[in-house]
């Protein structure tokens, strides 16, 4: 796909642009009206794909909770195996600017399959909870007050840290919008042991000599805005002696891990970026 509609596509989905803009420009760039809507559900997220675990997998027990946050009851969805040890670590799983979708309960089953109890936080809770219609969501993200949000997730991490299951060890997974509010909680929790931000914004240099915890960055080699700022943000986190990896790959979209958008996902990437996270996260958590 010309990489000119990857671009406005994203520029859409993260300044954003109003729909009727986007379709305009979309229209423009590939000629006409009739096109632009045949091309629509190639860019935009199809989420009845969103089933690698099926929510109703017989190996889960899967329930919606609320915990305490800087905002009131936070909603979130709570999934862990049914066979295992009785307790295990625990990870927080951090949406897109899209909220809690499909994609990221998802997200949230395969991660409890490994052995952990997984809880994916919905971070619009103090909106009213994640809508069904995506330009509702990334609205309602951008009215989020981000120093609330950010003690949302640290209290998502001391709620799993207390659980009877669960073993005290804690970590973080997040997507785009998420992988920058996974920095933001590593920089803000001493108590998260292991954070694992996919793309997203890079948190300033001046607050990484806070952060505590281990980390596993993933990158998209065609994600221009955001690997701007890699260099800097490697020379913060050597010169604070942070644990960190970092794996750049090569030739992909920014969201490339998400398999419910077939312009951007690629599968290869993918596995191999979720594989790395699997492992990193048993051994961070292992203590």
């Amino acid at each position: 796909m010309d990489q000119r509609i990857i671009d406005l596509y994203d520029e859409y989905t993260h300044k954003p642009l109003q729909r009727r803009v986007f379709l305009e420009r979309l229209a423009g760039l590939v000629g006409g009206t009739a096109a632009a809507s045949a091309l629509l559900p190639l860019l935009e997220n199809q989420y009845a794909q969103a089933a690698i675990v099926d929510p109703k997998d017989a190996r889960l027990e899967t329930q919606v909770i609320n915990y305490k946050g800087a905002t009131g009851d936070v909603r979130a969805y709570l999934v862990k195996a049914k066979e295992g040890p009785a307790r295990r670590p625990g990870v927080v799983t951090i949406h897109e600017n899209r909220g809690l979708t499909p994609y990221n309960e998802d997200v949230t089953r395969r991660i409890a399959l490994e052995g952990f109890v997984a809880l994916g936080v919905d971070l619009l809770s103090p909106l009213g909870g994640t809508p069904e219609n995506e330009d509702q969501a990334r609205e309602m993200t951008g009215k989020l007050d981000r120093a609330q949000t950010v003690r949302n997730l640290v209290a998502a991490v001391g709620y799993l840290k207390g659980r009877p299951d669960a073993t005290g060890q804690v970590g973080a997974v997040g997507f785009c919008w998420g992988g920058e509010m996974a920095n933001l909680l590593a920089i803000d929790s001493p108590d998260v042991a292991a954070v694992v931000p996919f793309y997203g914004p890079i948190p300033n240099a001046a607050d990484v000599p806070k952060i505590k915890a281990k980390l596993l960055l993933h990158y998209a080699g065609l994600d221009q805005g955001t690997n701007a700022r890699i260099p800097e943000y490697e020379a913060a986190l050597k010169a604070a002696g942070v644990s960190y990896t970092i794996h750049m790959y090569d030739g992909v979209q920014h969201a490339f891990h998400n398999d419910t958008g077939a312009a951007r996902y690629n599968k290869e990437a993918a596995e191999l970026a979720w594989k790395r996270t699997i492992d990193f996260l048993k051994a961070a958590l292992a203590g």
